[in-house]
């Protein structure tokens, strides 16, 4: 479009208009972009400014209404859809990443208390803190949390057992236990438990079974000593009555 010559330049310059400026500010403000007013405001601008020599067709007017309006209406839906995606992180357990004035990433983990929506952006609540939805780094299952904890409190177990060299049979029912747990989680929730952990949960079980037939051959040795030192009866008899 070609610049009005009611346009007024100072030093060889054009010199924005009051209207244009307060435009300028709008589209800073909104970070370069037009709500619905600021678009009707800079129509009516360049109505105003116009060329009279080269004026703009209202054909062109109307186009340009009817491409921002259908734009306006994409960005609403956009909005309706962040609003809603927040609102499902409700009570979820997420993990966001924030970047602090020296440019140092760090990451909060927390359970969504509420959603909020303000100029133009959703955040999500987290410990009494706002957090741009943007930043929203993981949302966690319950189930994977549910799977965590049950993988980390096995492990936990294991590692409070003593060394391999100390175990007793007093240790017996805790390994028999930390078996049983284990034989009944799912393929899933076993995927959670590292593989050093089974390693040594195997050591264990069988030094228990070492432990365990040790013990029961002591206690077959000691009945076949008793039956030795057993008298006979019959050699008893004899030995009484002088008999050979």
């Amino acid at each position: 479009m070609a610049v009005s010559p009611m346009a007024e330049i100072k030093d060889g310059k054009v010199v924005e208009s009051q209207t244009a400026q307060s435009l300028a500010k709008s589209r800073t403000k909104n970070k370069s972009t037009l709500d619905k007013d600021a678009f009707l405001g800079l129509l009516v601008a360049q109505m105003k400014y116009q060329d009279p020599l080269e004026p703009t067709s209202n054909t062109e007017f109307v186009a340009q209404y009817a491409q921002f309006s259908s734009l306006e209406q994409m960005q609403n839906m956009a909005n309706t859809m962040e609003l809603t995606r927040a609102s499902s992180m409700v009570g979820k357990v997420v993990i966001v990443t924030t970047t602090d004035s020296v440019g140092r990433e760090t990451q909060i983990e927390g359970r969504v208390d509420y959603v909020t929506y303000e100029n133009g952006k959703s955040f999500v609540s987290i410990d009494g803190g706002l957090y741009s939805l943007e930043d929203v780094y993981a949302v966690e299952d319950q189930t994977y949390l549910d799977t965590v904890e049950l993988a980390t409190q096995f492990m936990m177990a294991i590692d409070k057992l003593p060394i391999i060299d100390n175990i007793t049979l007093d240790d017996a029912d805790t390994i028999d236990a930390l078996n049983t747990i284990y034989n009944k989680m799912s393929d899933y929730e076993k995927s959670f438990v590292a593989k050093a952990y089974l390693d040594k949960l195997e050591e264990y079980t069988k030094r228990i079974a070492e432990l365990r037939a040790d013990k029961n051959e002591g206690s077959g040795d000691g009945d076949k000593d008793d039956d030795d030192k057993k008298p006979d009866s019959d050699g008893d008899k004899e030995d009484s009555t002088g008999k050979s």
